[in-house]
């Protein structure tokens, strides 16, 4: 997917494509992963749609929960679904990053010719 070091640059338009894929791919594992959040939420503890989603997105961006939990379904939900998106979150960091830093180290190591 990405050029060789012995390669040359890829063209401006071939980098661009790569972070407009990069970013549909974080996009669609954010959406995925709020599905998830929004889902587990409702039937682990009968939180409604909206305190569901609004949770889930607090959880899944770093910012911590909103909502009481009260069952113990929901609370072993909760912790697991706090792991998870806590890796999804590097994750999707790492994916929306590559493009621009494999661009930067090929940048950097690209053999010039003479």
């Amino acid at each position: 997917m990405y050029e060789h070091k012995h390669q040359k640059l890829a063209p401006h338009a071939v980098f661009i494509k790569r972070i407009i894929w990069n970013l549909t791919v974080a996009c669609f594992l954010l959406v995925t992963c709020l599905t998830i959040g929004i889902l587990g939420y409702h039937f682990s503890d009968g939180i409604s749609w909206i305190d569901s989603l609004h949770n889930a997105s607090m959880i899944l961006s770093g910012m911590g929960p909103v909502v009481e939990i009260k069952s113990v379904e929901g609370k072993l939900f909760s912790s697991f679904y706090a792991l998870f998106s806590g890796v999804a979150f590097i994750t999707n960091i790492g994916i929306i990053l590559t493009p621009l830093v494999h661009r930067l180290y090929h940048s950097l190591h690209v053999e010039e010719e003479d």
